[in-house]
């Protein structure tokens, strides 16, 4: 582990980020296994919002069973990115990140072509589809 993933970890474990991530798992009986970079891959998590893989702390849930995620390094990078977002805003994260969702549904159309957070982490790499930015017409009164 390097010193950036130590510190990251410390961070989120300090934070409370991490006990919540694995929370979050076991209440999705997910299967748990901790990565040499100090991410808890919580993999056939079952619980609420399982569409996508997500990140809390320093716990990557995702509904796809370990074979399948270990087939995916771009994505696991793209949520270790995630991961580090949460180290350095601890629970600020959560609602600066539904901020950045509703700006980019405004702005965009979706929630992840004008969202700072997955824009930083990598778009293509967390599996969203690159779009273009849409602008919204002017509403001139009749």
């Amino acid at each position: 582990m390097t010193p950036g993933q130590r510190l990251r970890e410390v961070l989120n474990w300090l934070n409370g980020a991490t006990p919540a991530g694995l929370l979050i798992a076991r209440s999705g009986h997910a299967e748990l296994d901790r990565q040499a970079d100090g991410i808890w891959t919580a993999t056939r998590y079952e619980g609420i919002a399982r569409r996508r893989p997500f990140t809390v702390g320093n716990v990557l849930l995702t509904r796809h069973c370990a074979t399948e995620l270990r087939k995916r390094p771009d994505l696991r990078r793209h949520e270790a990115r995630h991961s580090t977002q949460w180290a350095v805003l601890g629970p600020l994260f959560v609602p600066l990140y539904v901020v950045a969702m509703l700006m980019s549904r405004i702005l965009t159309g979706d929630t992840a072509t004008g969202n700072a957070f997955e824009v930083h982490a990598g778009l293509r790499a967390g599996g969203y589809a690159l779009r273009t930015r849409q602008r919204r017409a002017a509403h001139t009164p009749s």
